[in-house]
This record gives structure tokens, C-alpha cells and sequence, in this order.
């Protein structure tokens, strides 16, 4: 559905929910192997539609083709693909065992759709995070109602035509436009609400939410801090940090937000990581600025904000060790590595989401936890190390939505494990079956047998012989 008037956006919205509305009883009717028929148009649509998606990315901030395979349409086939094969598992009702009150009855646990959903997704990954979260919506029965990003106006677009494409009107919409819509549509009584986005915003979400005692799955962010530490493979640890930071132009939930290195190897950490920035976002050579691997800011809004962090950090003592040229026309920042950041500065306090990384060095690992437990409780931490004593203290000591062990970012395509924050960085998990638990209500189911029922000595009237019966029940706990 195209954008649309302000003046006519709040009827069309309410006239589009009640048609879900309308149809929830044949929804919640329907076989599975329709959700499955749905699926399948959805992965042949994406499969026929590849180039439209790389031209929409590219459009919307100059994301290269490969990247969009490997971060956006990859992820949301994998999802598909789980989904098609595993559903009757996970649709199927799960046994649940009797304690010694219940003997005699039969109990399991029945997976049914929340009902009407709503989907609002972000701009950095605009066609991955709206479309991962409809798969595990549509796998579980769900009907959904979409809206994507104004600031990806193209992908934006895409996702319209797609929606369009593959399902009934009654089944999913998209609505396309600005804050507005977004305010509409969370003023009504939806089932579920699954937003992707800034804790702030969140923060809104969950309070509209609220009113409508809607329950919400929240995937946010905060930073997310790396810890380097002296036994650490330095020139493993400085590649795989450099792809994860810089891809997407910084613009990545789970991107290394900040690093904490330990002293002893601080400098060879930083030299490993002006080599692999060049090696992987300039071709080899030192020309960003032109290089087809290297994605721009998504707007004049985001390319200020984080220019001026980079400033403000920079006047109040921090070193650039590693940095270049910056265009406002193009949207260009050239990727940075700052060391000598303080504790206390903007950039330490404001989640990045550009491509700037600082680089804070410590002497003993306690300082790197005290570091990390004095902010929001981040999306994802990552440990680069050797040593299992240190490994073990920073999962005891601190608590983050995720944590990957000589990595990053790699668990967001683990479907076997669920994804989410914690607190400040979210509420809920997402991905393969923990998907499809976010957008179900596992509905208990309990059958009692005919006849006389184990709890029945306990009926009133109560006499002498029900309180000695009594008695002797509760010493059995």
C-alpha cells in the first residue's frame, strides 16, 4: 500500500485492521501447509526479485550487491528454509507430564497464533528485519501488518510490491510512511507488536503497547562492548572485528560499539586493524571514498549526529589513530579508530552506529568489567581470548542480551540459538523456532478423567478425616 495523506492515513489503517480482524476465525482455521504455501511464494519471490532488492539497497545508502546477499536475503531464506522444514515440530502439541496432584489427567501444550501482528521495522538492515520477523509471524499462523522504514524509502517500496505479490490483503499489509503512521497504528488493539529500533523508541512502543495490554517482542540496542585481552590472536581478532564494525557503514545492532584491549598488545591491535579495514572496505589500498565494498551513512540526519560525536570526542583529548576524509554531499565518513577516548565522553554514552571505534586500553581485566557494568546491559559482548579463566569471569560478571567467544556478530546467524537483548537492549528472542515462540501463545491444555479424580478427597465439607488426609499429603513436599 503506497503512502498516503495524513488527513486520510488513520481511517484507511483502521479500515485495513478490521479486515484482519474479519478474517482471524479462518486464519486461525487454516492448515499448515498453507503457512507453508505462503512461505514458499515468499522465498520464489525473493529468489525472482534479487536485483530489485540490490537496486533498492543501493539506492537507499549505497549498499553493495554481495552485501545485501550475504547481511539482508541470505538471513531471511535461511529463515524460510528452517521454518518450511521444521514446522509441524514445532506446531505440534508438546506432552507435559502429571505431578502426583494431577494423576489421572492428560496435559500438553497447544501452539496457537497471537492473531493480528504488528511489524515495525528499522532502516539499517530495512529488508532483513522486516521481512525475518513475517516469516516466524506467518509460520505461526499470525496475520501481520507491516511497517517498514520512511528512511529506506526504496526498500520501503519493495517491501510493498512483495507484500502485494504473495498474500491476501486480510493476511498482511504494508503501510509505508512517516512517524504518523506508526502513531496510528499503535493506538489499536493488536495481538503482538514486534519492533526493531532504538531503545528510546522502544520505550514508546512498550508504552503504547501498554494500553492495549498488548504483549511486545523488543530487538534494540545499546553498545556492545569487545574485549580483547592479552592472549588474544590479535590478527584474528583485529580482521573479524573490522568486518563486523565497518560493514553497513557502523550502522549494525550487534557491531562491535567499542573495544577494551588490553595494554600489552593495544598498538598491535590498532596497526592489525588499519590493515584489515583496507584490505577489506578499500580493496587492499587506501581509497574508501570510491570503493565498491563500502556503504554510506543512510541520511543527512545520522551522517550529522555522528560527525558530531566524532568531533565533540576528538576536542575533549581523544587520538585519532586511524582516519580521513569526510563528505556531507555523498554522505561519506572514512572509517575511524580513536584511542584515549574518555570514559566519559558522548561517544561512550550514545550507541555509534557509524564508523567510528574506540579503542580504551586497560591493565587488568577488572577494569574491563567495571567498564561494561556501568552502562545499559548490552545486545551482544564479544571476548577475543585464550584464556578460559578470563572467559569464565566475563560471562559470570556480565550480562548482555548474547556473548560470542572470538567473534562478532556471527551468533545473529545461528537460528538454533535465540536472539535478543536484555532490559535496555530488549525484551524477547527471535530467530527459527524462538521466532516462532514470539509470535504464538503456547495455550496449556488439561484433560481430566471421568469418574473418581485424586483431588477429589479433598472436596468440602472438610471433617476430621479430610485434615488428617491433609496432613498427610503436605509431608510428602
Amino acid at each position: 500500500m503506497q503512502a498516503i495523506a495524513d488527513t486520510d492515513v488513520k481511517n484507511v489503517i483502521h479500515e485495513a485492521f478490521k479486515l484482519h480482524h474479519d478474517s482471524l476465525h479462518v486464519m486461525r482455521t487454516e492448515p499448515l501447509r498453507q503457512r507453508k504455501v505462503y512461505l514458499k511464494k515468499l522465498r520464489d519471490w525473493i529468489h525472482a526479485n534479487r536485483t530489485l532488492i540490490h537496486e533498492a539497497a543501493y539506492n537507499d545508502f549505497k549498499k553493495p550487491a554481495v552485501e545485501v546477499d550475504g547481511t539482508e536475503i541470505f538471513h531471511v531464506l535461511s529463515e524460510i528454509k528452517l521454518a518450511v522444514s521444521s514446522l509441524e515440530t514445532w506446531a505440534q502439541p508438546r506432552k507435559v507430564d502429571a505431578p502426583i496432584t494431577m494423576l489421572g489427567t492428560r496435559s500438553y501444550i497447544q501452539p496457537e497464533p497471537r492473531g493480528i501482528c504488528l511489524i515495525i521495522s528499522p532502516w539499517n538492515y530495512p529488508f532483513s528485519l522486516a521481512v525475518g520477523p513475517l516469516v516466524s509471524a506467518i509460520a505461526a499462523g499470525n496475520s501481520v501488518i507491516l511497517k517498514p522504514s520512511e528512511l529506506t524509502p526504496h526498500v520501503s517500496a519493495v517491501l510493498s510490491r512483495m507484500v502485494k505479490d504473495i498474500f491476501p490483503v486480510n493476511r498482511v499489509s504494508v503501510f509505508e510512511g512517516g512517524p504518523e503512521v506508526s502513531q496510528h497504528l499503535l493506538k489499536l488493539p493488536f495481538d503482538h507488536i514486534f519492533f526493531t529500533g532504538s531503545p528510546a523508541i522502544g520505550k514508546v512502543v512498550m508504552k503504547a503497547a501498554a494500553e492495549n495490554l498488548t504483549s511486545v517482542t523488543l530487538e534494540l540496542g545499546g553498545k556492545s562492548p569487545t574485549i580483547v585481552t592479552a592472549s588474544a590472536n590479535i590478527k584474528e581478532a583485529a580482521q573479524r572485528i573490522a568486518v563486523a564494525k565497518f560493514i553497513n557503514n557502523g550502522q549494525t545492532c550487534v557491531a562491535p560499539d567499542y573495544i577494551l584491549v588490553d595494554e600489552s598488545v593495544k598498538q598491535s591491535l590498532i596497526e592489525e586493524l588499519k590493515l584489515y579495514i583496507r584490505k577489506h572496505f578499500a580493496a587492499g589500498g587506501d581509497v574508501f571514498d570510491t570503493s565498491a565494498s563500502y556503504c554510506r551513512i543512510v541520511n543527512e540526519k545520522h551522517f550529522s549526529r555522528v560527525n558530531e560525536l566524532l568531533k565533540d570526542t576528538l576536542y575533549h583529548g581523544a587520538k585519532l589513530e586511524f582516519g580521513g576524509s569526510i563528505d556531507e554531499a555523498t554522505r561519506f565518513i572514512h572509517p575511524v579508530i580513536l584511542s584515549h577516548v574518555p570514559v566519559d565522553a558522548r561517544l561512550m554514552e550514545e550507541e555509534i552506529f557509524g564508523p567510528i571505534l574506540p579503542v580504551i586500553s586497560y591493565t587488568h581485566i577488572d577494569e574491563a568489567v567495571q567498564i561494561i557494568n556501568t552502562k545499559p546491559k548490552a545486545l551482544a559482548l564479544y571476548i577475543f581470548t585464550r584464556s578460559k579463566s578470563d572467559r569464565r569471569k566475563i560471562i559470570q560478571e556480565t550480562s548482555s542480551g548474547a556473548i560470542c567467544i572470538n567473534d562478532c556478530a556471527v551468533h545473529f546467524l545461528q537460528h538454533n540459538l535465540p536472539f535478543g537483548g536484555v532490559n535496555n537492549s530488549g525484551i524477547g528472542s527471535s530467530h527459527g523456532y524462538f521466532g516462532f515462540q514470539a509470535f504464538s501463545h503456547d495455550k496449556p491444555v488439561m484433560k481430566q478423567k471421568g469418574g473418581f479424580t485424586s483431588i477429589q478427597p479433598f472436596y468440602p465439607p472438610y471433617t476430621s478425616l479430610s485434615k488428617k488426609l491433609m496432613d498427610w499429603f503436605l509431608k510428602l513436599f
